[in-house]
């Protein structure tokens, strides 16, 4: 087998992914709007039409002619009324107001709206108590978006604001890419199924239902495929298979440098190896590759492992096959506790992030240690990213954080 580089650097793997996933972007189709939340936009969006598309009222009140107020109070005649919904043929003349609500086409000759609160009516005359100004509580056409302006752009996520901002539009459907289809592989012939008796040294496949989970939070439908056993022939069968099937491969074990860590040798002699093995902590062993139309991403069987390396590399992945190009929000938190490391790799570490009492985000590690040690994955909601090289973090350090969900 082709020797690689040892524990590539962390950000020289993200690269390398982004760079494969854009040259095996997925292809786009076009949904109506109600099927493409949480989608990524494949084509920029022009607004064919103005917002607002009229002239109309933000409050509700009485629509008139600013030059008709005078000092002190100003009494009107009520000559008909505007409603929001389709605009009636109403013009107010001198020393006319109409009734108007919110929302409400303006009538032709205002250019004002005096709200309620500040008149008084009687009959068919409106008194105006306390003048507004000049073009006050009007919302004029086109002053939040012209009619032909570039509102949204390819490679945003569809956010609920923008699908609705969308149908503000007018706009039915959205060009978008296509989720990829994922098969998920667990591995190792110690693995049972949950519910089924233990024989000695085996134990419960948790990784399965991690990555199931994961995917699904990434708005994917994984398909769960039965269990790699430590055979080299029926590892290759089973990726073979879903290589000419699905667009990504996500497994979990079998990925090291043991005697039944099959798949890396799979990957180079039926496709191709892009990287195998990254400087971090957990999860060096990482493979990254691509077998017949499928990417394939090769997580460590150790569940931390599988979580750390999932949230480092797998949401870029994900993000890069779909042609996104808005980055996830960064955040970062303050550490409740020092963090010290002496190794090279970028370590992530498992923590509590929380805001205190003075609206500080912070981040309490988790003092357990191990990468098999899945309990302090769940009393956790966060991983610290501890940077490359030896580390001395005191408490209060801002640190920056990847969040579970």
């Amino acid at each position: 087998m082709t020797d690689f580089p040892t524990q590539l650097v962390f950000d020289d793997a993200i690269a390398i992914i982004r760079e494969v996933a854009a040259k095996h972007r997925l292809d786009t189709e076009t949904l109506p709007l109600s099927r493409t939340h949480g989608r990524i936009l494949a084509a920029d969006v022009h607004a064919p039409i103005a917002l607002p598309p009229f002239d109309n009222s933000a409050m509700d009140g009485f629509a008139l002619r600013h030059a008709d107020l005078r000092e002190g109070e100003t009494t009107l005649r009520l000559v008909d009324e505007q409603f929001a919904g389709r605009a009636r043929d109403i013009t107010v003349g001198d020393g006319e107001c109409v009734r108007i609500t919110t929302g409400a086409p303006m009538p032709a000759g205002a250019d004002t709206v005096v709200i309620k609160e500040n008149t008084r009516v009687d009959g068919d005359r409106v008194v105006v108590v306390t003048s507004p100004d000049a073009g006050a509580n009007l919302r004029r056409m086109g002053e939040d978006v012209q009619a032909g302006e570039c509102v949204l752009h390819a490679g945003q996520r569809l956010t609920p604001a923008r699908v609705s901002f969308a149908a503000s539009l007018g706009v039915p459907s959205l060009a978008v890419y296509r989720r990829p289809t994922v098969a998920v592989f667990s591995s190792g012939d110690e693995l049972v199924e949950p519910g089924l008796s233990l024989a000695p040294g085996e134990i419960y496949d948790s990784n399965r239902e991690l990555l199931m989970g994961l995917l699904r939070g990434e708005g994917l439908e994984p398909t769960a495929w039965p269990r790699l056993a430590d055979d080299p022939k029926q590892v290759e069968i089973a990726l073979r298979d879903a290589g000419c099937a699905f667009d990504l491969i996500v497994t979990c074990g079998a990925v090291s440098a043991g005697e039944k860590d099959h798949i890396p040798a799979v990957l180079q002699q039926f496709g191709q190896v892009h990287f195998w093995k990254v400087r971090m902590k957990p999860g060096m062993p990482v493979l990254f590759g691509s077998l017949d139309q499928a990417r394939v991403l090769a997580l460590p069987g150790n569940p931390v492992s599988v979580f750390a390396t999932f949230l480092g590399f797998g949401r870029t992945l994900i993000d890069a096959l779909q042609g996104r190009t808005e980055p996830r929000a960064a955040e970062r938190a303050q550490l409740v506790a020092p963090i010290e490391k002496s190794h090279a790799r970028r370590e992530f570490q498992r923590a509590t992030v929380f805001c205190d009492e003075h609206g500080v985000l912070r981040a309490d590690p988790n003092p357990a240690v191990g990468s098999h040690r899945l309990r302090a994955v769940g009393e956790a909601n966060a991983l610290i990213v501890v940077p490359d090289g030896p580390q001395r973090l005191a408490a209060g350090t801002v640190v920056e954080i990847l969040r579970y969900a």
